[in-house]
């Protein structure tokens, strides 16, 4: 039937994922930015423009810089995890040993754990006489507020995304090793090199292209993170596990400011298209050169 379509059959097997953009992304986007430029503090029904007051109380907020800088350090301490530690599971299980798919399994089970289950398991074990302050106490140190103290709050929460997307990006990498040419690890080993080099060698440029698909997946994951803190945290204590997008929810559903929570919402995506843009030239600058 495609052929009385000629040059459009391609765009017609195109229609549908453009359909679910339209709606699911495009149309609530030029909401957003629409509602951007008004102001609900007053009258929630009948909302006042005021033009680009939103994006500057926005800038000279100190609240924003706070959970600004909380998003930036859990996506700079994440994300490393998460591309590297899944690699080199994934380098292990893909060897030769005995019950591999029972390793498999175990290290993939937490991806199937709702979030919202892990996060309040997580939550009794830092609680103050939960597991972890027991094995504390048990060394001889004294508890730890992992949830409560600011210095460990936000680092607590970063390790239920880090247990939560191991199992995922493991599976991503395992898929992308059963690409890599075996004659060239045989090769390798004619030549005398051992585990290490051998896989810097031929594995990781061989798979870079993946490397930079997880890099950018758990990058936008990291940035976007909500359930951990809201079932955790809170965004507490003094705001020091808050990050861009509970704020913004805490803005838009709690203070009922949708126009500082929409203009919020559109920096965060710009901040995402640029790391996005970051990534294409560091990771796939060859592959969109004309």
């Amino acid at each position: 039937m495609f052929k009385y379509y000629g040059k459009f059959a391609p765009y017609l097997f195109l229609l549908p994922a453009a359909i679910v953009l339209v709606i699911f992304f495009f149309i609530p986007f030029f909401q957003t930015f629409a509602l951007s430029f008004l102001d609900y503090s007053k009258d929630i029904y009948n909302p006042a423009f005021i033009g680009i007051d939103n994006y500057i109380k926005l800038f000279n907020n100190p609240v924003f810089y706070k959970v600004m800088w909380n998003t930036f350090i859990y996506l700079f301490v994440a994300v490393p995890v998460l591309a590297i530690l899944p690699l080199f599971l994934a380098i292990l299980i893909n060897q030769k040993i005995k019950g591999v798919t029972l390793y498999k399994i175990l290290i993939y089970l937490p991806v199937i754990v709702s979030i919202v289950v892990a996060a309040i398991a997580f939550k009794w074990l830092y609680a103050d006489q939960g597991i972890l302050n027991y094995i504390v106490n048990s060394l001889g140190f004294e508890s730890i507020g992992w949830l409560t103290d600011p210095k460990y709050a936000l680092y607590s929460v970063i390790i239920v995304t880090i247990w939560k997307g191991i199992g995922y990006y493991m599976i991503i990498y395992l898929a992308a090793l059963m690409s890599v040419p075996k004659e060239l690890y045989e090769a390798c080993e004619i030549d005398g090199a051992n585990f290490l080099t051998k896989h810097l060698t031929v594995t990781v440029p061989h798979i870079m292209p993946t490397i930079a698909l997880v890099t950018t997946i758990s990058a936008i994951s990291a940035m976007k993170v909500f359930a951990e803190i809201y079932v955790m945290t809170k965004g507490g204590p003094l705001n020091s596990s808050k990050t861009i997008v509970y704020y913004i929810y805490e803005r838009a559903f709690e203070n009922l400011d949708l126009g500082f929570a929409s203009a919020m919402a559109v920096v965060l995506l710009v901040i995402v298209m640029v790391f996005s843009l970051i990534n294409i030239l560091c990771f796939e600058r060859n592959k969109y050169q004309i």
